[in-house]
């Protein structure tokens, strides 16, 4: 059995992959990762054993603006990344059995047209619920494309953002069908999607709401439990002192990296605990030269949430899913996409506090952190990460073993 794996997305939306390759792996499949070619993504497969072929450009030059502008903006990068991850699969595809395919709409159409000249299964898998259609919740914008403030009706919002999504993306997708001998979709988004799209998420932190028009096989959150071990000067730093607070944006850059670490800092220390800051690719760093701080890189973060007494993040779902599983409270400050709706989840599941907007002041944050550290917080906590479901990539390598079997 051979399977491709891929994901034009952040660390977050890469991660799953690992947990579902190695299980599939364990299966007896040989697997292939296509993903952006930034070395952390490579490194992280090269641990586990799996093969990735960089496709397209990469995510973090993009998201931190080292990459310019390209003339044309969003349609232009959709165009390259349809293209790229057409040929990226094509590439290491032959005598594939399955494509599963995470992360953007372009990228996505590029698989799905991919499957479709090879003839071979393909699936779709989303990591947040409220990226698929369904009558309780809204879409989240289209680039351009803002919601109607008029309409409440969410069935007319996912309605119209099919029209959104056709008219971002259809043409450079049925420009590139074009090309390759492939018939127009009128209707890109559920092309891509599927009628039975998979949900990578764990039920009790991100469930699928039913009744809903679309059917969603929802497997649960692809993850792996993570051996690597905590930098030694970590671990002293952890054993010095009472569990400090995390602080880290993932993949989300701040506008003023300097001031935010400031502000993190000072709201951490008047908890009267410690801080151990995540770079991330906002660069953070310390505020002072004290030696309450401790400033991090690549890290085994299941490790480490583990030590911690709470974690403050940006609420994507990588951090997220790994901050609930390991029963660590949580402040969310959510930036936008799909971050909202995770610390949502936060404050609905009683594991922690949604700060109020995305710009952390020593004041704010603080206010959010004193009702993440109250003991009733860490008690539900840890009662939610005993309930986390984690056999979602078993069970994911298992459905794609069956059908190809059925």
């Amino acid at each position: 059995m051979r399977v491709v794996l891929s994901a034009y997305d952040s660390r977050g939306g890469v991660e799953p992959l690992v947990g579902l390759a190695v299980r599939l792996r364990e299966r007896g499949a040989q697997v292939r990762v296509c993903a952006p070619p930034d070395e952390e993504f490579a490194r992280r497969l090269a641990v586990v054993g799996v093969e990735m072929v960089p496709t397209g450009q990469s995510v973090r030059d993009l998201v931190t603006g080292r990459t310019p502008p390209s003339p044309g903006g969003v349609v232009r990068r959709a165009a390259d990344l349809v293209a790229a991850f057409y040929d990226g699969v094509m590439s290491v595809a032959e005598g594939c059995d399955v494509l599963v395919a995470t992360g953007l709409v372009p990228a996505v159409a590029g698989v799905r047209a991919a499957a479709e000249k090879l003839g071979v299964r393909y699936v779709y898998a989303s990591y947040q619920p409220i990226s698929l259609p369904s009558p309780h919740h809204p879409p989240m914008p289209r680039p351009g494309r803002p919601l109607r403030s008029d309409v409440t009706d969410n069935r007319v919002l996912w309605e119209q953002d099919a029209v959104d999504a056709q008219e971002v993306f259809g043409e450079v997708v049925n420009a590139h069908r074009a090309s390759i001998g492939l018939p127009p979709v009128d209707n890109v988004r559920d092309h891509v999607f599927t009628d039975l799209p998979w949900l990578a998420t764990d039920p009790t932190l991100a469930p699928w709401q039913r009744p809903a028009e679309l059917d969603v096989v929802q497997t649960g959150a692809w993850v792996l439990p993570d051996e690597r071990p905590l930098p030694a000067d970590l671990v002293e730093f952890l054993d010095a002192g009472a569990p400090p607070v995390y602080v880290g944006f993932g993949s989300v850059p701040v506008r003023d990296p300097q001031e935010v670490a400031r502000a993190v800092v000072e709201a951490v220390r008047a908890q009267g605990r410690r801080a151990v800051i995540s770079r991330g690719w906002a660069d953070l760093g310390s505020a002072d030269d004290q030696d309450d701080c401790f400033v991090v890189g690549e890290v085994n973060h299941q490790a480490l949430f583990r030590r911690v007494a709470a974690v403050v993040h940006h609420g994507g779902a990588g951090t997220t899913t790994t901050a609930t599983w390991a029963g660590a409270p949580q402040v969310v400050v959510a930036q936008g996409g799909d971050q909202p709706y995770f610390a949502g989840r936060v404050v609905g599941l009683g594991i922690g506090a949604e700060h109020e907007g995305p710009t952390p002041t020593t004041e704010s944050l603080s206010a959010a952190l004193k009702v993440a550290l109250a003991p009733e917080v860490r008690e539900r906590a840890a009662a939610v990460a005993g309930a986390f479901r984690t056999d979602g990539a078993a069970v994911a390598a298992e459905l794609l073993v069956e059908g190809l079997g059925r």
